[in-house]
């Protein structure tokens, strides 16, 4: 799961780092080039000295002078033993030395060499204390790193807060809109840059989608409208055929097929207007449905689809329940759902059980997978082993609405035996 970070946040890290990165390489340029330049200087300066004093007692064989720090010895062929054995095989150049010292710790110094004229100049530099130095510089540098690179922290979140305001406040303006659901135009709140340049594209899209969901909504309501009113004609002829002394039983039953079809068209094409008008909670219009009065009609109406299938269906009412939505919303609902499990069992039984705060449809059909449970909820997607025409669009319309009433709709498989069961609950 890839972890979300603002992007002030990272432009913030990624400023300190540079920032440190950068002083933590200065430091190191800085004191490799000091380390250099030092050792050369300190060399060049050694061999001119050890040179100078070979010459000036090849001249005036006059002791050379020494210092604390700088030690001098000129000696012949002959007193060469009287040096450190160390020094005796040296030839002619800046030598660095290491030795044990006597409080065990580890000495260092350079030693320059000549040899000219049968003599031997010896002259010794001890550069521990240079490196004492060094140590203590190599931690001031580190302080001024960690300090440099505290620096730019503060720099990178003035920066960030600088450069990111338009850009915030644009997000800002983005939030607001998906809370209130209420579009105003970005571009004239933002300059002519590249901000502005996204709020402008925003601005566009939005118009181009709200233009496009007016045309949806209208299109819908002019469909709608002209569908109510061959299905009112086709409703009023029924119930006037169904008047008539001289029709036979089979008629009679046909006229009410008729009637329950048309009457579940009407219902369908409200709950579809519904939907298309997306509002964020469904209208009640201060209806109040019976759950199990709704189930047993749309239980009748679906009975034709059994045909000569052994099969059974039964209802129970556990308890009696109500719900605050219209009658065609639930109606659409429960006739995708229990007309699925009559169109999937093939033999056996189909039970609508209505509890204090549900509904459930129990089939002992080829039954579901867990894993498909809530895909069969999506567009397009249809159950294995369907039959038959359809789009699979049914349990996905089934879904919508009872996202807009705030139900929960599911399918899980029958833990005893095949089957399946899909439930509505009412919250």
């Amino acid at each position: 799961m890839r972890s979300r970070r603002k992007l002030r946040f990272r432009l913030v890290v990624s400023f300190a780092l540079f920032g440190f990165g950068l002083s933590a390489l200065f430091a190191f340029a800085a004191l490799n080039i000091r380390d250099r330049v030092e050792d050369q200087l300190v060399t060049a300066a050694l061999q001119q000295d050890v040179d100078q004093a070979v010459e000036q007692v090849h001249v005036d064989p006059s002791k050379p002078q020494s210092s604390s720090l700088i030690e001098a010895w000129m000696r012949s062929e002959r007193t060469l033993y009287n040096m450190p054995l160390a020094w005796q095989n040296l030839d002619s150049g800046v030598h660095d030395i290491y030795e044990q010292a006597p409080d065990g710790k580890a000495h260092h110094y350079k030693l320059a060499v000549r040899r000219k004229y049968g003599l031997i100049g010896f002259i010794r530099y001890d550069v521990t204390r240079e490196e004492l130095g060094k140590q203590q510089l190599l931690f001031s540098v580190i302080g001024a790193v960690f300090l440099f690179g505290l620096l730019s922290l503060v720099i990178g979140l003035w920066l960030s807060r600088k450069v990111l305001k338009p850009v915030s406040e644009l997000a800002r303006r983005l939030r607001d809109f998906r809370k209130n659901g209420k579009a105003e135009p970005l571009a004239p709140l933002f300059a002519d840059d590249e901000v502005g340049e996204l709020a402008l594209a925003l601005d566009e899209y939005s118009q181009r989608l709200t233009a496009m969901v007016e045309r949806d909504r209208e299109f819908n309501s002019d469909v709608s409208h002209e569908l109510r009113t061959p299905l009112a004609v086709i409703a009023s002829t029924t119930e006037l055929l169904q008047g008539s002394p001289d029709l036979t039983d089979k008629l009679r039953e046909r006229l009410k097929r008729i009637e329950r079809a048309s009457r579940q068209a009407t219902e369908l094409i409200e709950a579809l207007l519904l939907l298309s008008r997306a509002e964020r909670r469904g209208p009640t219009r201060g209806e109040t449905t019976e759950v199990a009065k709704v189930a047993s009609d749309v239980i009748e109406s679906q009975r034709p689809q059994m045909r000569d299938k052994p099969l059974s269906i039964e209802m129970v009412v556990k308890q009696p329940l109500s719900v605050n939505a219209p009658a065609s919303v639930l109606s659409v609902a429960l006739t995708n759902l229990i007309g699925n499990a009559i169109k999937y069992t093939l033999e056996g039984s189909v039970k609508v059980e209505v509890t204090g705060d549900r509904i459930e449809v129990i089939d002992t059909g080829p039954g579901i997978k867990p894993e498909d449970a809530e895909r069969l909820f999506q567009r397009g997607v249809r159950g294995e082993g369907a039959g038959g025409s359809g789009a699979g669009l049914g349990l996905a319309i089934v879904r919508r609405l009872c996202d807009l009433y705030g139900w929960e709709v599911s399918m899980r498989p029958r833990n005893d035996t095949n089957g399946a069961i899909a439930s509505i609950v009412f919250s």
